[in-house]
């Protein structure tokens, strides 16, 4: 969806949704809420089923692929919850089908705070056919995975302690770095949750995080920003009037503290515009967009 198309949905009832798969509202309060925005020829099943997620319409790239080799990976995290398990792509070459396949930049690809579900998946196989490693964690892991429902991982994922699944993300980041087919060099993207754990990853890390690509994720603490070494590239919404509104201060703190850093603050944008399992938030011009300025963030910080 463009800027310029018109949306089915009322933005309100859009918001609505926001605040009900961030945990600020209970299902059973959502569902009560949506109906006061139905109209004629809208019901409040018709909204609902507008509002939730169809991974069918976000897959770009199929699972099966045949350019890409991707499998799922479990690897320890003694300081997390003991393991964790992620979604590894790598892009098929000639040589990647050799015993020592080309080098390649580790991206690590965080979900929203509903666990690894299909279109965080597709982001990472995406980013494998830009030639990229990519792996997604799944934060779910201890408590059985991303269960097949939006609601239920969001339920699932403030059952877990936080200062664990952030250190199932930092293991993960590591061991992507230190991979033989890496080339030693990794970057950060996510999405709401996963954006404001690049941030955090650019801090955690220092030095050993190259480049970090937050959308719509909350700002590292002003007093940690000395610490990153990473290049930063925020991408906002710029309906998303919380983060946006946060976005000069820690502008600041970056350009304060020496960080290479860049924003998109993409005109009429929502908050979650780049998921286009969503149609409602989905913008495609801001998504195209972001992506682009993503990728070439990325092969600019990783490669050299």
């Amino acid at each position: 969806m463009s800027s310029k198309e018109k949306r089915t949905v009322p933005v309100e009832a859009i918001e609505l949704y926001n605040d009900y798969v961030h945990g600020e509202i209970s299902r059973r309060t959502f569902l009560n809420r949506v109906k006061q925005f139905a109209v004629a020829g809208l019901t409040a099943g018709t909204l609902v089923e507008a509002l939730m997620p169809n991974y069918a319409l976000g897959q770009q790239i199929a699972r099966d692929d045949e350019r890409i080799s991707a499998s799922y990976v479990t690897l320890p995290s003694p300081q997390g919850h003991g393991y964790i398990r992620g979604y590894l792509v790598r892009p098929y070459s000639a040589d990647s089908r050799s015993a020592e396949p080309s080098k390649l930049p580790g991206i690590i690809v965080v979900h929203e705070n509903r666990g690894l579900n299909p279109h965080t998946e597709d982001v990472a196989r995406r980013l494998a056919m830009a030639n990229f490693m990519a792996f997604a964690p799944d934060v779910l892991t201890s408590v059985g995975g991303y269960p097949g429902d939006d609601y239920q991982g969001g339920q699932l994922f403030r059952e877990l302690d936080a200062d664990k699944r952030f250190e199932d993300i930092v293991a993960s980041a590591l061991w992507l770095k230190n991979r033989d087919d890496c080339n030693g060099k990794i970057g950060a993207t996510g999405f709401c949750y996963g954006g404001g754990v690049s941030n955090q990853l650019a801090v955690r890390l220092g030095a050993d995080l190259a480049a970090a690509v937050p959308f719509y994720g909350g700002a590292a603490p002003e007093a940690d920003v000395a610490k990153i070494k990473a290049a930063i590239l925020v991408q906002h919404g710029e309906l998303d009037t919380r983060l946006v509104e946060a976005w000069p201060a820690y502008e600041a703190a970056l350009t304060a503290a020496g960080v290479t850093h860049d924003s998109n603050i993409h005109p009429g944008a929502m908050h979650g515009f780049f998921n286009d399992a969503t149609p409602e938030r989905y913008n495609e011009e801001a998504a195209t967009l972001a992506w682009t300025r993503m990728v070439d963030w990325f092969n600019t910080y990783t490669r050299s």
